[in-house]
């Protein structure tokens, strides 16, 4: 589908505000900051001194959360008086880890720690957000008389009154949904009570429980023996990561904590007051100094512990232990969940294509899809990216998961009875689209769910899934009025390559810590175009490939003769356009290569060339089979005669994703050759029989000695990549392993394997039974794709490579 591109209207900014912002750019002309700042309302000169310095800023006191903080603090000093037990109950995203952090170092100055002061961490397999009555359980056993939840809580009413009848108190700190009424807790501190305008309304998670922590310093100031502003670099995590609009206080606390996240990192490891952070961004080849070290680095790293393993618990270690050698293997370990993370969005990101194929994007305004096999770790993620590529709001389930006592994202109500089969999953908003309340008005059909306006959480028996989906459908076709429904790119300020560089880059560093409310700067530069492209997969931290692609490339325009650098997250080399185009980018510093470069975002042929559907392919209009520049040759037993100017580029193989497709759409748009579609119906093997072919033929290379590539073995017995890598390590637990031959080349389609019979390796039989199992559905998924591209009609193939 195309994009939609939006440049936001440009206000000349008066003289005299440009020369106020050049004093804090002397090294350039501060021209583009200043259009920002102004564009953004920022625009005088006190507002201006307050936004770039935070030393200017005067945040709100956390007495302004009013009677709810002074009674907090009066059950915590109760709490520590009667020395009771108390429990954090925190959350497994890095909101939550980072809240539990900051009061598990910042209560830990006035309650013992794993003595009368311990943390609880659900499990987002097993238990998801919120309170549960299994927990509570556990905490009443160990003689807990006070939970203080963080980034969690506000709507578990019927867990506040379970734990209550224990004679467990409750403090709930939290940001999300309010309940319709007050919960039975000793306070609630939850800036939604606030009024929007209030410069502590858009607190998350982490910034409440420091405020929580704050206003118990001030209570009590004799007590801690660490500063408060020690806990600043957790907070700046937490709020980055989550996403909130970083306005008011956010900001502040968001740039007072980069600054000693940045300030701890120059520290040798040894000296660093968080050892784990500092690990963690070596990790990510990351210094710590700016907003994007965080969204991109940190967060996504301490995201994907809960997103693969389920447990998160050890989160909180890594982030406020002081054991050099214990925090450097977890973060490693976290280090580990993110590279599998990668992995598996990036196949379920391409069976959701797949499914998506088959849905008419015209007639649908809520995209709902379902599978048995998606992991609902990354389902959020996954929805998250279709939402911005169709322009409509996502919503993706896993069938046939056992559901905890809580399931989704700070699941809300209880609604229907257990039933014997549940769909659970995570849903995404665009376009201003009120996602929640959305979901809100299907909840007759739910089980639990909970959420905000962009994001929710939802679980509901599988049995609904259709009504719910022709109802939400329904519902958002009758309510959305001028909401759009195509996805757009916004662009803040036109550019030429020659502008790009040192000198903007630091013109925009006034601008951050960026995030909601205040965007990295997109730049669009028009009628560029790209040289030296290539691309490869990543590769985890022991050296395994991820199928997660990046291209990096060199920019250029007429403005000068230096490229400039690029890179291109999740994109292939060949989807680059060929000649000019229009391209929307950020620009960035990689601190592991030390240099500038562009981020690429969207691109496009540039506007005013002609269009290869305008450009003189009338000899195929007259083919019934033909577009203006796709032919339909399938299944075909000889080609129709062209004429040699128009010969097309032919694909015979049979593709297994429309990313394959795409590419050689695009490699046809910007050749100005028509494209053949010349594959022909497979005769498909059954796939016991190709694991018996590739069993007796790998069994057959070790005994030889022959080396072989993995092209060639998916050549020899018909499998794609994913179903080869799954028999391989099938193969391994039976005692026949892969090693790469020391002249291999580079492109790992062409390593040459050499495999080896380890006769003193005891076979797993379970765990190659178990590899087998995902072998054959592997098998069965890529034929099932070939037989549904030989028969697509292409109308629907045009269709899907527009998107």
């Amino acid at each position: 589908m195309e994009q939609q591109w939006n440049l936001v209207a440009a206000e000349q900014p008066p003289e005299w505000f440009q020369e106020a912002v050049k004093r804090h750019t002397p090294n350039s002309r501060g021209y583009f900051a200043a259009q920002l700042l102004w564009q953004r309302g920022v625009r005088n000169p006190a507002q201006l001194e307050a936004f770039i310095n935070p030393k200017i800023y005067q945040p709100a006191i956390a007495l302004e959360f009013g009677q709810e903080m002074q009674l907090a603090v009066a059950r915590l000093q109760a709490a520590r008086s009667n020395r009771e037990k108390v429990a954090i109950w925190g959350d497994f995203d890095a909101d939550g880890i980072t809240s539990t952090s900051v009061l598990w170092d910042g209560l830990g100055q006035f309650f013992p720690q794993n003595t009368r002061l311990s943390y609880y961490i659900p499990n987002r397999m097993t238990e998801s957000h919120g309170l549960n009555l299994r927990g509570i359980d556990d905490l009443a056993k160990l003689g807990c008389k006070l939970i203080v939840t963080c980034d969690t809580g506000s709507t578990n009413i019927e867990e506040i009154i379970y734990a209550s009848k224990l004679g467990i108190d409750v403090i709930v700190t939290d940001h999300h949904t309010l309940p319709s009424v007050r919960p039975p807790v000793a306070a609630i501190i939850n800036p939604r009570y606030l009024a929007k305008e209030h410069p502590l309304y858009h607190l998350s998670g982490v910034a409440v429980a420091y405020k929580l922590v704050e206003a118990l310093y001030e209570a009590l100031p004799s007590i801690p023996q660490q500063p408060l502003e020690d806990l600043l670099d957790l907070v700046a995590v937490g709020l980055i990561a989550d996403l909130v609009q970083l306005s008011g206080d956010c900001r502040y606390l968001a740039q007072r904590g980069i600054q000693r996240l940045q300030t701890d990192f120059q520290q040798p490891p040894a000296l660093r007051r968080r050892p784990g952070l500092g690990r963690l961004l070596e990790l990510c080849q990351k210094s710590g100094d700016r907003p994007t070290d965080i969204s991109f680095g940190l967060g996504p790293r301490i995201n994907a512990v809960s997103r693969i393993q389920g447990d998160a618990r050890f989160c909180v270690e890594l982030l406020t232990s002081r054991n050099l050698e214990l925090v450097h293997q977890l973060a490693e370990e976290a280090e580990l969940a993110n590279s599998r993370r990668k992995s598996l969005q990036k196949d379920i990101a391409q069976q959701v294509n797949s499914k998506l194929s088959q849905l008419d994007l015209s007639t649908t305004s809520v995209i709902v899809l379902e599978d048995p096999q998606w992991s609902p770790g990354v389902l959020g993620l996954v929805a998250g990216q279709v939402a911005q590529e169709t322009g409509r709001p996502t919503i993706l389930l896993s069938t046939e998961q056992p559901l905890g006592e809580k399931e989704g994202e700070e699941m809300e109500f209880s609604l229907s009875p257990p039933a014997p089969l549940f769909a659970r999953g995570s849903a995404r908003s665009v376009n201003s689209v009120d996602l929640y309340q959305l979901v809100k008005e299907q909840a007759h059909l739910l089980h639990r769910f909970g959420g905000h306006p962009f994001a929710a959480g939802l679980s509901l028996p599988v049995e609904n899934i259709p009504i719910f989906t022709q109802a939400i459908n329904q519902l958002l076709r009758r309510t959305s009025g001028g909401v759009s429904l195509v996805p757009t790119v916004q662009a803040d300020i036109t550019v030429k390559v020659a502008d790009l560089g040192k000198e903007l880059f630091l013109e925009f560093k006034l601008l951050e810590p960026c995030g909601m409310g205040n965007p990295a700067p997109k730049l669009l530069i028009q009628n560029c175009w790209f040289a030296n492209a290539w691309h490869r997969n990543q590769q985890d931290s022991q050296g395994k490939k991820i199928q997660y692609i990046k291209t990096e490339f060199d920019i250029c325009d007429e403005s000068t003769k230096s490229p400039f650098p690029g890179i291109w997250w999740g994109h292939y080399k060949e989807e680059l356009p060929i000649g000019r185009c229009d391209c929307i980018a950020e620009i960035d510093f990689n601190s592991f290569k030390k240099r500038y470069e562009i981020r690429l975002i969207a691109v496009r042929p540039a506007q005013g060339l002609i269009d290869i559907d305008e450009n003189n392919f009338d000899v195929f209009n007259s083919c019934s089979t033909s577009s203006k520049f796709a032919l339909d040759w399938r299944n075909l037993s000889e080609f129709p005669p062209l004429p040699a100017s128009n010969s097309p580029l032919s694909v015979n193989e049979i593709p297994t994703s429309w990313d394959e497709i795409r590419i050689w759409m695009k490699r046809s748009r910007y050749q100005k050759k028509p494209l053949a579609l010349a594959w022909k119906k497979p005769e498909h093997q059954p796939p016991q029989e190709i694991w018996r072919n590739l069993a007796g033929l790998v069994k057959y290379l070790a005994r030889t000695k022959q080396a072989v590539t993995r092209l060639q073995l998916r050549e020899k017995i018909g499998v794609g990549d994913q179903a080869l890598h799954l028999g391989l390590i099938a193969l391994r637990y039976l005692g026949i392993r892969a090693t790469l031959r020391n002249d291999t080349v580079t492109n790992p389609e062409y390593c040459f394997l050499v495999f080896i019979e380890d006769l003193d390796c005891k076979p797993n039989f379970p765990q190659a039974e178990s590899s087998l199992q995902q072998f054959f559905i592997a098998v069965k998924e890529e034929q099932f794709q070939r037989d549904y591209f030989t028969t697509v009609p292409l109308s629907t193939i045009l269709a899907m490579a527009a998107r």
